[in-house]
């Protein structure tokens, strides 16, 4: 079955569709029907009971009076006390057309089979007496149509039962304003009955009255009198009955005089009353709709939409209460029809807490308004939900907040409904909440549930579940609306959202949620100032301390970054305002490129012991709103602990969860922003070198940063941590082993690998040396030497294990060449031994003299160095960077080496030098504390 729209299925009443009913309309008036001036729908007698749903409460009532009529039994006396708006003169109505009918009883819609259950035949048509104490006041006379004075209550019921006749038994009492006696009011009772009397507001009128003072309608205690005497009379007619309306709520009572004189009718009608049974809230669904609907739709159309409904709800269990998923709710989907369960549910049980919100009355004053602005928009749902609810009308907005305390227009206006509101602009703007309007369906079920009752709840806002319930339809995703409210939570200003037992709540409140203070702050940090140090904290704690690297150095000038050997290479991370972006590389790589080939103003000679890693440009935007939410959050927190801002306790909480939340997002952003691995390599063939950048990604879903970029350097060998001997002898072969060269320094190998990027980018000299033990135990890659002397290698090792120090002496050896020299080595051969082994006893042989084994070479150790050159003093600067890279850090990286440098400076002019010049030289050389300086002639 196809989920039709509601308004094709159930027809609305004429008043509704066209809009012509009148609010008071729904106040029933049980003076005007008396007086015969209220509208058809309250005066007409059939009219009424077919809009009318007889309650349960109201059947017993109904019966009660049949039967007392009837002279078969019913109370004698029956009070209606229900909270304000709880259908007390509605039932007063129904007693009214049901005594003083003019039309027989099988004409009124619901009564026969009440009858029926009485077992009454013919019930007698009675005289109805209507006391409304609204409508009297102690002090004034009531001037009837043939000019008769009443000023009393016993002479205004004794002249609407009997007339003059009437008046004339209470003549004595009502002129001197006592009440009458018991048997005066037995007598006219008898005289009237079958007989009705229905005193409405009984408790305002009294309220009236001071103590002590006298008034034409008597005093306070002559009236509490009548109304004592008048109950116990009751008893004593078997076809008299009374029925009064006393308040329950304070709201309706009124002042001190207004409680003393409940209390009194509390206590007097206590003695003979029948206490009626209120509307229950499942009997207030027909109610509504009898009134507001004159066709529900056919039974079978009914249950048709309320089992897709159900059905819905029951194939998605964990995202709907618990109670959707019983026969019950689908039963009270089809009684609500075409109005959604949750729509009363949230009326009878939130709104009816206010005060001057009647639940009968109410809710059918609020509906109407719904209805008719739904039907002529058009709308489409399947049933009226609170999602449905046409805030963005200002007939119904208005409604709405009536019974609210002020400030709730501007909440609605900007965060739940109409066309300038958030949530419009949500839908407008994201397509996957536009298409089904999720945004502003959900900000309309949260106000409904949450507005009446934000002060009140121990426990705060509408349940997600509740919010789904009154948002989804079949056919939709419910996780639409799951993720509009995330949404939306971090968005709004007046939407407040907490976890309660594993289920999240959201509400409204006309106070700020803290987030327009907390975006307000967010404009005044400073991003040099704030952001960024906050930045290169939050970055830095991505990569820990352990780790291989010689440094990691984040957001690190390229002047502090060092130029140097090391034990590893080292890591930089780009600043934020260098991110990488796959259509826009050029910001990274110029960053990068700036590090990798200065070290301030002065050219880096250590290249290949450099790797970058940048933030993703789209990314980054997110962590730079993120730094500022957390920054914003954090100095809040600061202002409540020093007192410069005043909350309430819960604020406070939500504003240190709101600083952990942002804390928490800003640590997850920081690693998904510097996911991109940016490797330097150079290419040579092109006869002139340049940079070119490898790119690679990195996971945010690893459990170490520093793990997962180490294992990616490993897998494509940007960075070599065990090298193969036969690596290294095609280094050698390819770029030092040609034209003729057959050794080389093994430290300068060691160092080209640190500043070339076209060479391998080793880990460490360990690595390298590594590399050369393996390859000497082997003949097949190179030799090495620990040092040279004229033709001679000192430490000559080839084809076995060698221990290797790696210093400026050490020489690799190309194989050919090391086979030739360990040949060219090797001793002579000794001469051949004579073989006869019978010797010559008379001429034995002279023994053999060996020559003398030379003496070893004798090494001139040298411990000093000496070395003087002249600077041009144009390009002193960067002359001056290089002797210390490439000579004086050759001494200072080695042990028990002590290095002096001392620097002679030699200035001529051919002309006098000026006395300022000296001054200024004399107090600078003073300052750098030259141990001398002087000019001369």
């Amino acid at each position: 079955m196809s989920l039709k729209p509601w308004r094709e299925i159930a027809r609305p009443h004429k008043d509704v569709l066209e809009g012509t009913f009148q609010q008071a309309e729904f106040a029933a008036d049980i003076s005007q029907v008396a007086a015969g001036k209220a509208t058809p729908e309250y005066q007409d007698a059939e009219k009424f009971f077919s809009r009318t749903f007889i309650t349960e409460g109201m059947r017993l009532l109904l019966i009660s009076v049949a039967q007392r009529l009837a002279g078969q039994g019913g109370d004698p006396v029956i009070q209606l006390q229900t909270a304000f708006g709880g259908g007390k003169t509605h039932t007063m109505l129904a007693v009214y057309h049901l005594a003083s009918r003019s039309v027989s009883t099988d004409k009124l819609e619901g009564i026969p089979p009440l009858l029926d259950a009485a077992k009454i035949h013919d019930l007698p048509r009675a005289k109805v007496a209507v006391i409304d104490g609204i409508h009297l006041a102690p002090s004034q006379e009531q001037i009837k149509s043939d000019g008769q004075k009443v000023t009393t209550l016993w002479g205004e019921l004794a002249w609407q039962l009997l007339g003059d006749e009437g008046l004339s038994l209470l003549k004595e009492s009502h002129e001197m304003g006592t009440s009458p006696g018991k048997g005066v009011l037995i007598e006219l009772l008898n005289r009237a009955a079958p007989c009705v009397v229905l005193i409405d507001e009984l408790t305002a009128y009294l309220r009236q009255f001071e103590l002590g003072k006298s008034y034409k309608a008597g005093t306070f205690d002559s009236n509490l009198s009548f109304i004592q005497a008048l109950t116990e009379a009751m008893k004593a007619v078997p076809n008299a009955i009374l029925l009064a309306s006393l308040p329950e709520s304070s709201l309706e009572v009124g002042g001190d005089m207004g409680q003393r004189a409940l209390n009194s009718l509390e206590k007097y009608f206590a003695r003979v009353e029948s206490v009626w049974k209120p509307v229950a809230s499942t009997e207030a669904f027909e109610i509504v709709r009898r009134r507001l609907f004159a066709h529900a739709g056919e039974r079978a159309e009914v249950e048709g939409i309320s089992r897709q409904f159900h059905d819905f709800y029951r194939a998605n269990s964990n995202k709907f209460p618990l109670e959707t998923q019983s026969n019950v709710y689908f039963e009270r989907l089809c009684q609500s029809y075409p109005i959604h369960p949750e729509i009363f549910d949230r009326l009878y049980e939130d709104w009816s807490t206010l005060d001057k919100f009647q639940r009968t009355r109410g809710v059918l004053q609020y509906m109407a308004l719904v209805i008719h602005r739904l039907w002529n928009d058009n709308n489409q749902d399947a049933l009226i939900m609170p999602g449905s609810l046409p805030l963005d009308d200002s007939t119904v907005r208005n409604k709405s907040i009536h019974y609210l305390p002020q400030g709730w227009e501007a909440v609605l206006e900007k965060e739940v409904d109409g066309a300038r509101s958030d949530p419009a602009r949500f839908d407008g703007t994201e397509t996957r909440f536009g298409s089904v309007q999720a945004a502003r369906r959900a900000m309309r079920t949260i106000f409904l549930g949450s507005a009446p009752a934000v002060s009140n709840q121990a426990v705060r806002g509408v349940s997600l579940e509740h919010i789904l319930l009154g948002c989804a339809q079949p056919g939709q995703t419910v996780g639409i609306f799951e993720d509009v409210l995330k949404y939306l939570r971090d968005r709004l200003h007046y939407l407040y959202a907490e976890r309660h037992i594993d289920q999240d709540r959201f509400w409204l409140d006309t106070r700020t949620n803290l987030r327009r203070e907390m975006e307000s702050r967010t404009q005044n940090i400073n991003e040099r100032e704030a952001l960024e140090p906050l930045l290169k904290t939050q970055v830095g704690n991505l990569f820990g301390r352990q780790h291989s690297f010689a440094g990691i150095h984040v957001f690190t000038p390229s002047l502090d970054v060092p130029d140097e050997y090391g034990a590893g290479v080292r890591l930089v991370v780009l600043p934020p305002q260098a991110a990488y972006a796959k259509s826009d590389t050029k910001a990274a790589f110029a960053a990068a490129e700036e590090i990798l080939t200065k070290r301030g103003e002065q050219p880096r000679q250590k290249q290949n012991r450099l790797l970058f890693i940048a933030g993703d440009y789209e990314v980054m935007r997110l962590l730079k709103e993120q730094g500022r939410t957390y920054l914003a959050w954090k100095s809040i927190i600061s202002d409540i602990d020093n007192g410069k801002l005043n909350l309430d306790l819960f604020q406070v909480q939500l504003a240190r969860k709101n600083a952990d939340a942002a804390a928490q997002s800003l640590k997850q952003l920081a690693r998904e922003t510097y996911k991109w691995l940016l490797c330097p390599t150079q290419d040579m063939s092109k006869g002139k070198p340049t940079v070119q950048w490898e790119v690679l990604s990195l996971s945010a879903n690893t459990q170490s940063l520093v793990a997962d970029i180490e294992q990616k350097l490993r897998e494509e060998e940007w960075l070599i941590t065990q090298w193969s001997p036969v690596h290294l002898r095609t280094l050698l072969n390819q770029w030092y082993f040609k034209d003729g060269v057959q050794q080389i320094s093994a430290l300068k190998v060691w160092q080209d690998c640190c500043h070339y990027l076209y060479l391998p980018r080793i880990a460490s000299d360990k690595v390298f040396i590594d590399a050369l033990n393996k390859g000497l135990e082997s003949e097949d890659y190179f030799g090495f030497a620990a040092g040279q002397d004229g033709d001679k290698y000192l430490g000559f090792t080839f084809g076995k294990p060698a221990l290797v120090v790696l210093d400026a002496a050490s020489l690799l050896i190309q194989r050919e060449a090391a086979v030739a020299y360990r040949e060219s080595i090797k001793p002579p051969p000794r001469p051949p031994v004579d073989s006869d082994p019978t010797p010559d006893p008379i001429d034995p042989k002279p023994p053999i003299i060996l020559p003398p084994v030379p003496p070893p070479p004798t090494t001139v150790t040298k411990t000093r160095f000496y070395g003087s050159v002249t600077i041009d003093p144009l390009t002193a600067k960067m002359q001056f960077a290089q002797i210390m890279d490439e000579v004086v850090e050759q001494f200072t990286t080695r042990t028990g080496v002590k290095v002096a440098i001392s620097i002679e400076i030699n200035a001529i002019s051919t002309t006098d030098f000026d006395e300022d010049l000296q001054r200024a030289i004399k107090e600078n050389c003073n300052t750098l504390k030259f141990s001398g300086n002087e000019f001369e002639s």
